[in-house]
């Protein structure tokens, strides 16, 4: 028995199949995350070292030398980029795509676990971060104090970084801007002379007193008590007193020949907000979490988090990839909705029928919503790409159905019982059929097979519209002749409706004219063959020529958003002072001369490298990194 039959002969089966897609599809819909595009791991691995209190031409010599020569021989490796600047060694080291990115990583971490017991003693162990997608920011946050200035990291770390850090998908939560909290130990090197002790002895001595030492345990009845002794200073004052040598029998204290300072880290990078100080936080997401749903609880926190923070504390959004996401998401949509409208009154104007209508209409919704079960089960997200491929096949998934449906009407119509009709008519055309959507998945197919970024990038949307197309397939050789058996009846045994009786008088004399010129056309056509195939191929060469010479090609179209992100680098050498006051002339001017301007957002100075986002764009003493919010349009 064919498909078609045992559809037509078991319709209530036929209608759970189709009702079980619907439902689990629309199930999965409301899982999958929402994005602007596919996650996409990119192929390139980041070494980053810090060397605190080195110049770039150190930097480069001592680590960023000895790690490019033991990492050029990692396998498939295309290109390393290296960055080598004042504190910070940077290695960017890409890779062909389709590498296995987690065998590579295994391999870097290899070779610099090797090469770092070579490099200089005052570098930190090298950073290695993959790049994917997700290390975009979700959110930055801007907070600008004035009494609370000198507490503000401490501040914005304990309440407001942890508590964001808590919302489920949310990665890392980062500070930067804000100056920490430092404890200074200046030494008089006169002092240092007199009593004879270096100032390695006193580093040890530093080390070895602020620790909390295990003790051991002891039981008391049925209690076993874990035993700790607290060493570690709680309060600056208190490493006055550490003892750091002798002389003559009498103990040397610290505060002998040194001046302890609690104060605050100076030249680090700095954060300005509309003129004011700032701090800034960067939410980055968990991998597969949804980027609308984690900025819209972070902002809903922040408001609740604002009830418990010193009053003077203002946090701002600067950056916010969630909108932007929200608008391309929300016009597909509106695009997809209002496609799906004219589909439906494009085929009730050519079918002239409300049930005809009714049968093929309910093809779109089962093959898009049953493209979410794919999405879902591959750990993709709803973004641009997926629903560019709803919005490709939307007019497309009617139209196996439309010939099925037209045939089975004919049969009906030549007195065929609607049952016999259903089958026979589907059997004729199924051929025709299947071959005609194998074209369309002919031409997407292939679409994921392709390499490169292009191929990470579309291979969805591949997938997508084969799997669309091929339900649509699947919908007009089972669900369609099934309702077509149950709805259609031959015109002579309905009633005129209201509707039957409009169309028949305003639409069919306008449906006769059509095919009437498109007979006189035809024949035209086929009696002037020789002036056919030459007009047809001059329109052909000349679309050819005139695509060739004007129409440019790039790989993704130019976005527009409210968000701007500029970077303005200023002489090598720049004491970030000045750097600083060029940073607010411009600032100000932008401004001025700009009303829609909203919010101007800059940083100047080095990244902290414990802050992996801020490290990998471009800082220093010279560089200045401006982040532009203009109002709504």
């Amino acid at each position: 028995m064919k498909i078609y039959e045992t559809a037509v002969k078991n319709p209530v089966g036929t209608s759970l199949i189709f009702i079980g897609v619907v439902i689990i599809g629309f199930m999965f819909y409301r899982q999958l995350p929402i994005d602007l595009y596919p996650e996409i791991d990119m192929n390139i691995i980041s070494v980053m070292t810090s060397y605190p209190g080195a110049g770039s031409d150190d930097v480069e010599a001592n680590v960023t030398r000895p790690l490019e020569d033991v990492l050029n021989s990692t396998e498939s490796i295309k290109e390393i980029t290296s960055q080598s600047r004042d504190g910070m060694s940077m290695l960017m080291l890409e890779f062909d795509f389709g590498t296995n990115m987690d065998n590579v990583m295994n391999d870097v971490r290899d070779k610099v676990d090797m090469i770092s017991g070579f490099l200089p003693e005052g570098a930190e162990d090298p950073m290695i971060l993959k790049f994917s997608s997700d290390m975009i920011p979700v959110i930055i946050l801007s907070a600008t104090a004035r009494e609370s200035a000198g507490a503000l990291y401490k501040i914005l770390d304990e309440q407001v970084a942890n508590p964001l850090n808590r919302i489920p998908g949310v990665g890392t939560v980062a500070v930067s801007g804000a100056p920490e909290r430092e404890i200074q130990v200046n030494i008089m090197p006169e002092k240092l002379e007199a009593y004879n002790i270096s100032l390695e002895q006193i580093a040890q001595v530093i080390s070895a007193e602020n620790v909390n030492v295990p003790a051991g345990n002891f039981d008391i009845g049925s209690q076993t008590y874990m035993l700790r002794l607290e060493g570690e200073f709680s309060e600056s004052r208190e490493l006055n007193n550490i003892i750091v040598g002798s002389n003559q029998g009498r103990p040397i204290y610290l505060r002998d020949l040194a001046v302890v300072k609690d104060t605050l880290q100076d030249r680090i990078m700095e954060n300005y907000t509309n003129g004011e100080r700032s701090a800034s936080l960067v939410v980055q997401k968990q991998s597969g979490s949804n980027t609308v749903a984690i900025a819209n609880a972070v902002k809903k926190e922040i408001v609740e988090l604002k009830k418990n923070l010193p009053p003077d504390i203002e946090i701002v959004t600067v950056m916010d990839t969630s909108e932007y996401v929200k608008v391309s998401i929300n016009s597909l949509l509106e695009t997809i909705l209002l496609a799906l409208v004219i589909v439906g009154l494009v085929v009730l104007f050519f079918l002239g029928r409300w049930r005809a209508t009714v049968i093929i209409m309910v093809t779109i919704p089962i093959s898009l919503i049953g493209s979410f079960i794919y999405l879902y089960l591959t750990g993709n997200s709803i973004n641009i790409i997926s629903l560019s491929a709803l919005s490709i096949t939307i007019g497309m998934v009617v139209d196996d159905a439309i010939v099925v449906l037209e045939n089975i009407t004919t049969h009906i119509e030549r007195g065929s019982r609607p049952k016999q009709a259903a089958v026979y008519g589907t059997e004729e055309v199924s051929l025709s059929i299947i071959a005609s959507t194998l074209t369309i998945v002919a031409v997407f197919l292939p679409m994921t097979m392709v390499g490169g970024f292009a191929g990470v990038m579309f291979k969805q949307l591949g997938w997508m519209v084969t799997i669309i197309i091929s339900l649509s397939l699947i919908i007009a050789m089972t669900l369609t002749p099934m309702m077509s058996a149950k709805m259609m009846r031959a015109d002579k045994d309905k009633k005129m409706s209201m509707f039957d009786r409009w169309y028949n008088k305003n639409v069919l004399p306008l449906l006769d004219k059509l095919d009437k010129g498109y007979s006189r056309l035809v024949k035209k056509v086929a009696t002037n063959r020789r002036t056919t195939v030459t007009t047809v191929l001059a329109i052909f060469i000349l679309g050819v020529v005139i695509s060739a010479l004007t129409l440019k090609t790039e790989f993704m179209p130019a976005s527009d958003n409210n968000d701007i992100a500029m970077t303005v680098e200023m002489p090598t050498g720049t004491r970030m002072e000045l750097a600083r006051e060029t940073g607010h002339k411009i600032a100000q001017m932008m401004e001025k001369q700009h009303p829609e301007v909203e919010i101007v957002s800059f940083a100047v100075g080095q990244a902290s490298d414990d802050n992996a986002w801020a490290a990998m764009q471009d800082n220093g003493s010279n560089i200045l990194s401006y982040n532009i919010r203009l109002t709504e349009a």
